[in-house]
């Protein structure tokens, strides 16, 4: 048989290897994520390694964590998929034509599947210190708001079961996410040099725990609450997953999925309009949408 000469383009060329990185780096976003919540509710206090009760150092630890998860998931993917690893910013780069229509839906599926992947890894590791929590509680899975947290997101008491006031709060806290982003690749503009991107990215999450967190937990990504809310719902967290009810919410599952694709749409609306198209005018060397092929 003769030798083989030239490498087969195999599976990784095309849209597969893109679906595989925004699996894989959604898989780390939400395994890193998740699990600094776990830290905070369950792991530390269970531990006999934290006396105090849960207090601002446990949301710290939670808003660094996801920060920290979303600088390390971008790096995974980013020269592959160009790191969405979220839906609202797949979203948003289709809407600002940086990206092709037909790859919304792969990309979106990819993601939600690595998200759920990922909390099935969180919960095989943190499943001990869950039952604890929840023994010590003294309440079932399918009552614990607490450990129900580490996995997905509720919208806070003082809300009073309004759908407006966290769904306004997902909207701006995802354009926040997205304009920034934006601001962040726009070569035109200031955008950090050398690989300094998604370390910068991952800190526009951390200061949108630290400033919107409290309101509605920060999902900015439906990805990212959907996924691992699947994943609640069929492992014994019932009716606080799907539809999403509790004692001051319900039927609060489909929030964290709209507001974010809103909140998306609005930010690249207000970038472009406020500083793309100044950019734009400004200079003719292309803007980056996205790392790799942009073509359908």
């Amino acid at each position: 048989m003769a030798e083989q000469t030239q490498r087969r383009p195999g599976y990784g060329k095309g849209l597969t290897g893109e679906l595989l990185a925004e699996f894989l780096g959604t898989f780390v976003l939400i395994l890193l994520g998740c699990a600094s919540v776990a830290v905070a509710v369950a792991g530390l206090p269970g531990s006999g390694r934290q006396s105090d009760p849960f207090g601002a150092a446990n949301w710290l630890i939670i808003a660094f964590g996801w920060g920290f998860a979303v600088v390390f998931g971008v790096y995974v993917a980013g020269g592959v998929s160009g790191a969405h690893i979220n839906p609202a910013v797949t979203l948003a780069f289709a809407v600002r034509r940086a990206f092709p229509w037909v790859k919304v839906v792969p990309y979106m599926l990819a993601q939600l599947v690595g998200a759920f992947a990922a909390a099935a890894v969180v919960y095989s590791v943190y499943s001990w210190a869950i039952d604890a929590f929840n023994a010590k509680a003294g309440v079932p899975r399918s009552e614990s708001l607490d450990t129900y947290a580490i996995f997905a997101t509720f919208p806070a008491e003082y809300f009073g079961g309004s759908w407006w006031g966290p769904l306004l709060d997902q909207i701006v806290g995802t354009a926040v996410l997205v304009l920034l982003i934006f601001a962040l690749i726009d070569a035109r503009n200031s955008a950090p040099a050398a690989n300094l991107g998604p370390f910068l990215i991952g800190m526009v999450v951390t200061v949108i725990g630290l400033t919107f967190g409290p309101n509605a937990g920060y999902a900015i990504n439906p990805a990212r609450d959907f996924g691992p809310r699947l994943w609640t719902f069929l492992t014994g967290w019932g009716e606080l997953a799907l539809p999403g009810t509790y004692e001051w919410f319900s039927f609060y599952f489909w929030i964290p999925i709209v507001g974010p694709l809103i909140g998306a749409v609005v930010g690249a609306v207000v970038y472009d309009l406020f500083i793309g198209q100044v950019v734009a005018a400004r200079t003719s060397a292309p803007e980056p949408g996205r790392a790799g092929d942009t073509s359908s």
